[in-house]
């Protein structure tokens, strides 16, 4: 076992076509499970710099990072069709496929970040006051704004070219990049804040820079890694052109891919919003146990993503069984971990909880959350892969579909009915969670075991 976590974490260059499809899907969850981690750091170190220098600094990050939930949804939606190309070019042994999948998809990341970077620029002053910002803030963060908007272009390239690695089976490669970017960004965040050493005294700005940095040089790694033949894929400059009808595939597939994180996003703000109705004491709770939730879940989206990646490239490969073999051996692995967080969670939820809080209202809110989640762990695993699965196969239509049927058109309403209608309170909107996360994962099995993402063309 050893031995496959040092070839993970070093990058192994085994056909992932061919061979055990578990040992395959440990070599690709490690380094995609890491790499998760060091995603989720960046706005941790921000944090924890800036509150330092007072609550209009603080507020300046968390109202940011909200807005930037947006640019990471847009880059997700993108990423995950970027996967699906180009593992299903590499499955099907076609380097120049794959490499051509990929310059698109860096071109159309380029064009979306021009938009989303000159946006943020012109209007950064006009976001914070949109949500919900005093003049205070607006003064102290619109220039911090107006950097980490503007320089949107490293948080697409990073998103997609590691998705471009993902998909070839490099994970590895994806999981150094963020190293880089972090170390860079943990290194330079408190020079730039704090003034030390030969470092100007920025402030809130300096977190800008050194996130922004960071991830640049992230992205030089990244081109390097490309264009110098590293990699399982490799891009010539030749091959550096725009192909229209890939470009257009691409965006049809992305868009759906999009759509999943718009109405995820969108149903998770929806329920704050009910939960809002009942007081303060809930929505912090709620907020606490969300914190520690995401956390958790961050290995499962390592191990979906290996699902992911396994599906294309087996689908290339004219490998339609090995690709759904692997995608139930990663359930397996995913009931497993997640059912042992669970079980964590509902054994020890008011201790969890007071790590984060004092105020024995919020950590007993916070504890009911815990544990009534707890309830779907099992099925938001399987959620997960299944969802995931789709994406790998490149279609991304159909939990599209699932999504919106189930987080708008059932557990919203669900939500509202049983919190207010039914005079369940906070309660109701967290019983709602478990019970959408149940029916999505149905939804998603039956769909699956259909069959009809094997016949998906991209």
């Amino acid at each position: 076992m050893l031995a496959t976590i040092r070839e993970a974490l070093a990058g192994s260059q085994r056909d992932l076509t061919e061979g055990d499809p578990g040992r395959a899907i440990v070599f690709l969850a490690i380094p995609m499970i890491l790499e998760m981690l060091m995603e989720s750091l960046f706005g941790i170190v921000d944090m924890f710099f800036v509150a330092r220098l007072g609550v209009d600094s603080l507020a300046t990050v968390a109202l940011t990072e909200s807005v930037l939930v947006l640019v990471f949804g847009i880059a997700m939606g993108l990423s995950m069709a970027t996967t699906a190309f180009v593992a299903r070019r590499i499955g099907e042994k076609d380097p120049e496929g794959a490499a051509l999948a990929a310059v698109q998809a860096i071109a159309v990341g380029l064009l979306l970040a021009i938009f989303v970077g000159a946006a943020g620029i012109l209007f950064a002053p006009d976001l914070l006051r949109l949500m919900g910002a005093t003049d205070a803030v607006v003064h102290t963060g619109t220039t911090y704004t107006r950097i980490l908007l503007g320089g949107s272009v490293t948080i697409f390239l990073l998103f997609l070219i590691n998705a471009i690695f993902r998909g070839a089976g490099d994970a590895a490669i994806s999981m150094r990049a963020l190293w880089i970017a972090n170390f860079i960004n943990i290194v330079l965040d408190p020079c730039l804040i704090n003034g030390w050493g030969p470092f100007p005294r920025l402030k809130v700005l300096g977190a800008a820079v050194a996130t922004t940095t960071g991830r640049g040089i992230g992205v030089s790694f990244q081109i390097w890694m490309l264009l110098g033949g590293y990699s399982r894929i490799r891009v010539h400059l030749r091959q550096i052109r725009i192909n229209a009808k890939v470009m257009w595939q691409l965006l049809s597939v992305s868009f759906t891919g999009i759509l999943q994180e718009v109405i995820g996003s969108a149903s998770w703000t929806g329920l704050i919003r009910i939960c809002a109705t009942f007081g303060s004491v809930p929505v912090a709770g709620y907020t606490v146990a969300l914190k520690m939730i995401l956390f958790t879940i961050l290995p499962m989206w390592g191990l979906s993503n290996a699902a992911a990646t396994l599906v294309g490239q087996n689908l290339g490969a004219k490998k339609p069984d090995r690709a759904e073999a692997a995608v139930y051996k990663t359930g397996i692995y995913g009931t497993w971990y997640m059912g042992s967080v669970a079980v964590v969670f509902l054994l020890f939820a008011p201790q969890l909880a007071g790590f984060f809080t004092t105020d024995s209202a919020v950590r007993d809110a916070a504890s009911t959350v815990l544990r009534c989640f707890s309830v779907g762990n099992v099925c938001y695993a399987w959620g997960m892969v299944l969802v995931q699965a789709f994406n790998g196969a490149g279609d991304t239509r159909t939990p599209m579909l699932i999504n919106l049927c189930c987080y708008w058109g059932f557990q919203l309403p669900l939500a509202w009915t049983l919190a207010v209608l039914l005079h369940w309170g906070p309660m109701g909107i967290f019983a709602a969670v478990p019970a959408t996360e149940t029916l999505g994962t149905i939804s998603s099995f039956i769909l699956f075991r259909r069959g009809k993402w094997k016949l998906k063309v991209i």
